[in-house]
């Protein structure tokens, strides 16, 4: 495997220089980056998979003072999904595999990544607050379903006969977790006995987080919590380092600067250049995404 630099290039030395060199770039105009937050059911397309996404405006327009921003898809993430899922460096060096775990952070209702790049990897840990859980767990396995429900139908059609359970009904499968993590709150000592448990590993090779850079008092609980989960797999035999990768949305300088600041405190950080990413998230698409290793 080839060091990440020769992938990606320098690291970051300068957090504000590098917050300067983002947003001297001309931005369009997401607004506050919904897909739409209007509606109930979202159907959309990534990376070829059919999906459909229940979301809630109630919760969204709702007062809970926790926060409600999970409550709807926003625009970085399918977009991110496409190209995670894509055959990226992180699949042609290595550093996702067949046999790699993911973890997101702040997955929010609609599981879009998990349900994309979960295919191709062997298993996936969604979380986030408890109050999106539930919704979560739905889109899942409702998408799960459909998806089983195509293939199961392209048989029928090829003369193939699905496999079936004992009870005679096609039984959905998923390599997909999720889990209740609250940043400000919660330890990953309960995240690594699940790891444990389930997998007879200690740690994650990738930590995944969408659109999570919005609220100044969430960015240090943030970067900690990213720095303890990829701290779980620090001297392992492979000698392969957990990955941390933060897409998000250009908004407001300020909020960015500060997370990249307490970011690069704990994280030697690369910022994916437009070399390696599809049009929609270059440089003047809005979009950014930085790949940190723990220091």
């Amino acid at each position: 495997m080839r060091d990440i630099s020769d992938i990606l290039g320098a690291p970051v030395t300068d957090p504000d220089e590098e917050a300067f060199l983002v947003f001297s770039n001309s931005i369009p105009s997401h607004s506050l980056g919904f897909v739409d937050s209007k509606a109930s059911v979202i159907d959309l397309t990534v990376a070829g998979r059919d999906l459909s996404i229940h979301q809630s405006q109630g919760l969204l327009t709702s007062n809970r003072k926790e926060g409600t921003t999970g409550a709807v898809v926003w625009k970085v993430t399918p977009l991110f999904a496409g190209w995670i899922t894509s055959q990226n460096f992180l699949f042609g060096e290595g550093f996702l595999t067949s046999e790699s775990i993911a973890l997101e952070l702040g997955t929010g209702v609609s599981g879009i990544v998990a349900l994309t790049l979960s295919t191709k990897i062997q298993r996936y840990i969604a979380t986030d607050q408890g109050y999106v859980i539930k919704l979560l767990k739905q889109n899942i396995s409702e998408n799960v379903r459909g998806a089983l429900s195509s293939v199961t139908n392209s048989k029928r059609k090829q003369g193939t006969k699905p496999k079936r359970s004992r009870e005679g009904v096609s039984e959905p499968s998923s390599n997909i977790d999720t889990l209740v993590l609250d940043w400000e709150v919660d330890s990953v000592r309960s995240l690594s006995d699940h790891l444990e448990s389930q997998t007879g590993r200690s740690g994650v090779d990738v930590v995944i987080a969408c659109d999570c850079i919005y609220n100044e008092a969430l960015i240090d609980p943030f970067v900690s919590c990213c720095a303890e989960i990829c701290a779980l797999r620090t001297n392992q035999p492979d000698g392969k380092p957990t990955l941390c990768i933060v897409a998000q949305q250009l908004r407001s300088p300020e909020v960015f600067e500060l997370w990249l600041r307490r970011f690069h405190r704990s994280f030697q950080v690369w910022r994916v250049p437009d070399h390696l990413l599809p049009s929609s998230l270059k440089e003047d698409s809005g979009f950014v995404i930085h790949v940190g290793i723990i220091r």
